[in-house]
């Protein structure tokens, strides 16, 4: 069982999104973080709102010496950089959506950060390419692996592993 890991979920649905995913790698990598283990791809119908873009799902697994809060700031400067626009606070298809997902066991809550993820047990197109990287990464809030989450997802969207173009 893990306990330790600090986990992102990248996604896009707008533009080259291939490479949108692989311009956000190579920011998080050089402003955020050392990256130890990237998910694969997956392609998943969108998650809360209707689009006729699919996304492209993807999780990395990071080392850094930054804050939650501080990492945060980084991430929305990568999205901001990669074209992202925050019109409001609905779902809505995008360039670029950095979130963090676990910060090693800590929980936290603050008006613009919740760690671990509040809806990441609920989403497929989080938890299918996390469990490829961190199947036995224990939930601080459930009690859960990774695996175990995804049995029960309610989620009942598709997530299919792609290959780059």
């Amino acid at each position: 069982m893990e306990k330790e890991g600090i986990y992102l979920g990248l996604g896009s649905n707008l533009g080259d999104k291939w490479q949108l995913l692989k311009q956000s790698k190579e920011l998080v990598s050089k402003e955020v973080g050392f990256i130890v283990a990237e998910s694969s791809v997956y392609e998943t119908a969108p998650w809360g709102f209707e689009s006729e873009n699919l996304f492209l799902n993807q999780v990395l697994c990071i080392q850094t010496h930054l804050t939650p809060n501080e990492m945060l700031e980084k991430l929305l400067q990568i999205e901001i950089e990669l074209g992202r626009k925050r019109f409001s606070q609905q779902y809505t298809s995008r360039t670029i959506d950095l979130d963090v997902l676990f910060y090693n066991q800590t929980i936290l809550e603050e008006p613009e950060l919740v760690i671990p993820h509040p809806k990441l047990h609920e989403r497929k197109f989080v938890l299918v390419p996390l469990s490829e990287i961190a199947p036995g990464f224990i939930h601080p809030r459930f009690h859960k692996t990774i695996s175990e989450l995804l049995i029960i997802c309610p989620d009942t969207l598709e997530c299919h592993k792609v290959e780059a173009p």
